[in-house]
């Protein structure tokens, strides 16, 4: 009986991960149809309202441990809410229906659908505060990089281990003034700099195949929900990446504590934000250097979608065209 079981799970397993594809394409088509209309605010209710959607039927308990906000801002897909038939394993999720609204709105490269699945309790219950976050991508021996050295000793390192000088690196940065000093400190090292405005899901995926994307690592203090997804896509290539908690005001460290995080200045590894059997999917809503956004044809509606489990270490990229577009309600 316990090979049975076992066996059922591991086939669920198996269509969650394929169905997660759907949960993400269909929010990035829902985002996509506003891009360019300079209506952050729209685009994001379009992707949240599809996602809520399809996750309400996946056999699945789960809970949204990183969402968009609190209950109180409902329609939202708030930190809280639970989604699926709950016929299914408990489950943590986290999401962000469309990672890059500003990109959306304004047509720019690299805004997508993603979200992230893992059993109950693997999932780091963020606050909604800003993370200090340094990330590389798979084939570096462990403990290449480290959140509490320089920023060169890093890259000292980063390049000693690929086999390349220290000017042959780029690395990726959020276009923030508080990166100023950082910034300079890169470029001093001979690093090259790769600049995003928003985004920083998508730039720290980049540095999974820095072939493709030209983006070795990266670094800098963003979004504390985006930096435990990012760990979650990191979880499923084999990356490293490290987080801190940049925490100001008495609330955010009330809001720490709650979430059950005592020790607000402790250093997180990559296995403590998103550990157990992740599932990870992200979808392309515009074009970007990993995906490629939605393409609305006149018979068909086409889509990117990476899809990645860390059980198995197995990276799927889907290229679907939907033919039955009434299903993605575009009336």
């Amino acid at each position: 009986m316990a090979t049975g079981i076992t066996e059922e799970i591991d086939v669920l397993d198996r269509i969650l991960t394929l169905e997660l594809a759907r949960v993400t394409e269909r929010a990035a088509v829902s985002a996509a149809r506003l891009r360019g209309r300079g209506d952050e605010k729209a685009a994001d209710q379009a992707a949240v309202d599809a996602m809520r959607r399809e996750l309400n039927q996946l056999p699945i308990e789960g809970t949204v441990v990183i969402g968009e906000g609190e209950r109180d801002e409902a329609p939202m897909l708030y930190i809280g809410e639970k989604v699926g038939t709950k016929a299914g394993p408990k489950v943590d999720i986290a999401l962000d229906p469309l990672e890059g609204t500003t990109l959306c709105a304004k047509n720019m490269p690299n805004s997508i659908a993603v979200i992230a699945l893992a059993p109950e309790g693997d999932l780091l219950n963020a606050p909604d505060s800003y993370m200090a976050k340094i990330a590389i991508g798979p084939g570096y021996p462990a403990g290449t990089i480290n959140l509490d050295d320089p920023i060169a000793v890093n890259l000292d390192r980063v390049a000693k281990a690929k086999g390349v000088p220290v000017g042959e690196l780029t690395v990726c940065v959020l276009d923030r003034p508080r990166h100023a000093k950082l910034i300079d400190e890169i470029r001093a090292a001979g690093a090259s700099i790769y600049l995003i405005g928003d985004g920083d899901v998508a730039g720290i995926i980049h540095t999974t195949n820095p072939d493709e994307t030209g983006i070795d690592l990266y670094v800098g203090t963003g979004g504390a929900p985006e930096g435990v997804l990012a760990a979650a896509a990191l979880r499923c290539i084999g990356g490293q990446m490290e987080g801190r908690l940049v925490i100001t005001r008495e609330e955010q460290v009330e809001r720490a504590h709650r979430m059950g995080i005592e020790d607000i200045h402790r250093k997180f590894t990559m296995e403590e934000m998103a550990g157990g059997d992740v599932i990870f999917a992200a979808t392309g809503v515009t074009d970007g250097n990993f995906l490629r956004g939605v393409k609305m044809g006149r018979n068909h509606i086409s889509t990117h979608t990476v899809v990645m489990r860390s059980s198995t270490g197995t990276v799927r990229f889907i290229e679907a065209q939907h033919h039955q577009l009434e299903k993605f309600h575009l009336d």
